[in-house]
Parts: C-alpha cells; structure tokens; sequence
C-alpha cells in the first residue's frame, strides 16, 4: 500500500518562493477551500507532477513556472510503500528529478524516460491515468472510467489487478518473434546465398573435372610420345655404340701417325745420302786432279762407277721408302676416316642424350602437374564445396530451432493475448467489480443494474428490465456512476494490495452535478471509508460542507501568490 505523507511545492503555478507544504496522512478526511484561482487545485497539479511529471490539468509545462519569480520550480512528494521511505523531487528552470529510498538516491538514468518507468513500474506500478482513477475524482481534466475507450479501460483494470505484467510479457514475446523473424530473414537469405555458392562450386569442380581429364589425357598422350621418341633414340644410341665399343682406330692412327714420322726421317735422310753421292760424283766429274794437294785422281772411272752404284741403291731404297710412306698414308686417311665416323656418331649419340634428358624433364613436369597441382585444385574445390554443404545444414538446423521457437512463442502469445491469461484473471474480478460498484450505487440512492463484461462494455438496466448506457444518464447520474466506479477501483486495489493508497482527491465533485441528496449520499460514503484513508475534498461551496470534515485548509491570493491557511 502507498501512503502518501506529504506534498510540498514552490514557485510552482500560483505559489511564491517560499514552500507550501500539506501533510497527507494527518487527518482520515480534509476540506480544502478558496475563491477561484486561489490555488486549491494547484496542490492536485503538484501531486501529478510530482509523481508523473505532468499537471492534473491541461497545463503546458513551460506554464507550471510562476510568472512573477520565473524559475526555481521545486516539488516534492514523500510516501511510503511498506517499509521503505521514498521521496520524489522535480524542478523546473533548473530540471530536477530525483528519486530516493531511504535517503538514498536512485541511480539515473541516461534519459529521463526510462527513470520515469523506474518509477511508474517498480516503485509505484501505476501510470498517471491509472492514478487518477483510483485517487481523482474531478470535474477539469480527470476522465472518467466510462468516457474511456475500451483499450484504456483495459489498462487501468490491469494496473488494479496487478496483471499488466503480461502484457509487459506480451510486449517482450513480440519483441523476441520480431527478433526470432528477423533471424529466420537472415538464416533464409543466408541459405540462399549458400545454395547459390554450392551451384557455382559443383559447377566450377564439373567443369574443373572435365578439363582436368581432357587435358590429362592430352599430357599422358604427349608423355607417352615423348617415352616412344625416348625410347627410338636411345636404340639409336645402341645401335652407334656398337661401331664405336671397343675401337682401337685411335691407337691404330697413333701408330701410323709413328710410322710415317720415321718414313719422313728416313725419306729426309737418304735424299741427304744422295745429294752426297751426287755431290761426289760430279766432283769426279769435273776434276782430274784434288784440288786440295794438286795431285791427279787415281781410279777416276772405278769412283764414279762407284758413286754411280751407291747412287742407285741409295734411289731404290728412297723409292721403297716412299712407296712404304704412300702405304702409310693410305692406311692414316682410312683410320681418320674411321674416326670421323666415330665422331659422328659419338656426336649423335650426345645429341640423342641430350634430347633423352630433355624428354625425360619434360614428362616429369608434366607427371608433376597431372599428380600435384590439378589434383590439388579439386581437392581444395571439393573441401570448399563440403564445407558449404556444412554450412547449409548447420543453416537448415538453425532454421528449425528458430521455427521451433516461433512455434513455441506463438502458444505463450495466445496465453499472453487479452482474450488469454488476462481474461480469466478479470472474468473471477468481474463479479466482484459489479457487486460493488451497484452496492455503491445504492448508498448513492440510484437504483440501477450495473454490469461491465469481460472487455469492459456496460450493461445498465433500470429496475423494470429497460437497457440504458453510460450515456443514457443526466450529468447527476453520470456522477453517481463515476463515483461507484472509483470507490470500486479503490477497493479493488485494497482486496488486491496492487496500487492501494490512503489517498483521496475529490476535485469540485461536490460543486458540480451532485444534488443535495447525492451530496449527503456521498457524503455517507466517505464517512465509512477505512481509518488508513485520507481524503480532500476541494470544493467552493465551504458554507455547506463547513464542519462536515475533520479538518480544513484555506487558500487565498495575497499579493499575487497563492497562500495556505490551516
């Protein structure tokens, strides 16, 4: 339960710089009186501030500030909700608000909204018109329940049965589907993006493999060509090597090569033989006597016969000797040409060998290629596409659980719906709502059937069956009706213990529609209230309910400000 202690307000509409402060909980009922503009309401617009930031009237903010001081604006409210003490204050030129519990201040939040929610939601579990449904009944801007629309009307018997927390639960579901929807989005779209990914990869790895296997087959062709040419030539090879094997041609020239050398020798030195012979023949040709010791040549004939002799076995031993050097050179012309055949075909077989190495790197690049790098691509492309294939299961598995979810949201939602959980709480309410509210129509001498369903239509019978509305009634009625029904909120909210609260604020209900026999029935009504209740009743007809109350506050202009008389 809250009880409300006391409310306090400067530079605040009408009031001065200096505090007006009403205690809220000293007596069980209080007439609060004044002429018009005098600020008997003004303590109602501050208790709405206070708590909501907003004035019971339609009073713009701006206007809240006294006209003549122009800022300092400073409201504060102290109550109590079970053993914990609150106390509220805002302030306007500079903006004040700040909660406290038990002298300590609440943290704030980042924005004054959300510390407004604080407040509305954990600390007081009402809103400004829940409020001024159990505690204002007034004749300027309060509503009442039956002039709400069906959804309003809703929402305050919630904050009174305290079951808004499943629509905070329904507003939070909502939240989550939205989220869950947005995912299943994303995975949908994800999936998609995957599914086209897999298409391209089993493409690409088709198209890969064909490729792989035409050009596979044209590298094992050329392999294949290769080792037949590797294979021709290295016959070839075998077939030069037999002429070249165990050849003795080299050592064969060397020999002759020796040979013709001593034939030159000796060619060089009878030809040196014969110019001596010559040399001595001619000598005895021309001379008869030596010419060294002036004695005639004896034996002149015999020596040339002589000379003559050795002439000619010197000639037939150098014609032999050339013969034997013409042989030798015969024999060095055919062994070089052995050789040069060697040669050749040594040179050949070099060519071949060269051409075998090249042949053999060649297809061992090409095995490499085939073996290594295109097998690589497909495994690498095949571990990519296993991967996506992965991933559009892991998808597919997401998808069903966030499915699943939905699904299991969707029965919460149905529960959580006003035809739901919410329902069945204010169908067991409803008997108990009706009740009072007639039983309180009858203290108020208006004698009709009352009764709201479950989405909160009235039903209005007169005693002889006759079905009426809200809007059926004279203003006086209307009045009985709206006073029934906050006296039932309040009860409600007692029996409830949700947003019970010894507050009471009647705003000039006694001035306006209420004949004197409603004001003595209401009048009744008050006086039976509980001990822990405390009313004001803000009225201008003090002559009347003078002496009717426990206590009285006046309030009067003085210089332009409003003043507080006690």
């Amino acid at each position: 339960m809250i009880i409300f202690k006391t409310i306090r307000y400067k530079n605040f509409l009408s009031a001065g710089n200096s505090f007006t402060e009403i205690t809220l909980n000293k007596h069980k009922s209080t007439l609060v009186v004044g002429h018009n503009g005098a600020g008997k309401s003004t303590m109602l617009d501050a208790l709405s501030f206070a708590l909501f930031g907003k004035p019971h009237r339609k009073i713009m903010k701006s206007q809240l500030v006294n006209s003549i001081n122009g800022k300092q604006t400073v409201v504060e409210i102290e109550f109590t909700i079970g053993q914990a003490n609150f106390k509220i204050i805002r302030g306007i030129k500079p903006n004040i608000f700040e909660i406290w519990k038990d002298t300590v201040m609440i943290n704030q939040s980042s924005h004054a909204n959300e510390y407004q929610k604080i407040l509305e939601q954990n600390i007081l579990k009402l809103n400004h018109k829940s409020f001024h449904q159990v505690v204002v009944l007034g004749s300027s801007s309060f509503i009442p329940f039956m002039q709400l629309n069906a959804g309003h009307r809703r929402d305050v018997i919630e904050d009174l049965l305290d079951i808004n927390i499943f629509s905070k639960m329904n507003t939070i579901l909502k939240e989550k589907n939205s989220i869950l929807k947005d995912k299943i989005v994303t995975v949908t779209n994800n999936t998609n993006i995957v599914k086209s990914k897999i298409e391209q990869q089993s493409k690409y790895i088709r198209d890969i493999a064909a490729l792989t296997e035409e050009n596979k087959k044209k590298y094992e062709k050329q392999v294949s060509k290769a080792q037949g040419r590797i294979q021709k030539l290295q016959e070839d090879n075998n077939e030069l090597s037999k002429g070249i094997e165990n050849n003795t041609a080299l050592d064969e020239l060397q020999k002759l090569q020796r040979k013709k050398n001593d034939v030159i020798s000796e060619i060089a030195q009878t030809k040196q033989e014969m110019k001596s012979i010559a040399k001595r023949g001619m000598f005895l040709e021309k001379n008869d006597t030596c010419p060294t010791c002036d004695q005639p040549i004896s034996n002149k004939d015999a020596l040339m016969n002589k000379a003559k002799n050795e002439a000619y076995q010197v000639q037939s031993t150098l014609n032999l000797t050339q013969d034997y050097g013409v042989q030798v050179d015969r024999k060095i012309l055919a062994v070089e040409e052995v050789i040069a055949d060697i040669t050749d075909k040594t040179n050949s077989m070099n060519a071949n060998n060269r051409e075998i190495q090249s042949l053999n790197e060649s297809n061992n690049e090409l095995r490499t290629y085939l073996e290594g790098e295109v097998s690589a691509d497909l495994s690498e492309a095949r571990t990519d596409l296993e991967k996506l294939n992965n991933d559009k299961e892991n998808l597919f598995e997401e998808k069903l659980k966030v499915n699943e979810q939905l699904g299991y949201n969707s029965v919460i939602a149905e529960m959580l719906r006003d035809t739901g959980i919410k329902t069945k709480i204010i169908k067991q309410y409803l008997p108990a709502i009706n009740k009072l509210v007639n039983q309180y129509l009858q203290i108020l001498d208006f004698f009709v059937h009352f009764n709201l369903d479950e989405n909160f239509n009235e039903t209005i019978r007169s005693r002889h069956r006759d079905d009426f509305t809200y809007d059926s009634f004279s203003e006086g009625e209307k009045q009985r009706i709206d006073l029934s029904l906050l006296f039932t909120w309040r009860q409600i909210a007692k029996m409830k213990n949700s947003v019970s609260t010894n507050l009471l604020v009647l705003d000039e209900t006694f001035d306006s529609s209420l004949d004197h026999d409603g004001i003595e029935n209401l009048l009744k009504i008050l006086y039976t209230l509980d001990a822990d209740s405390n009313t004001f009743i803000i009225s201008h007809k003090g002559d009347i309910l003078d002496g009717k109350f426990e206590s009285k506050i006046e309030f009067a202009k003085d210089r332009n400000f409003s003043k507080m008389k006690i």
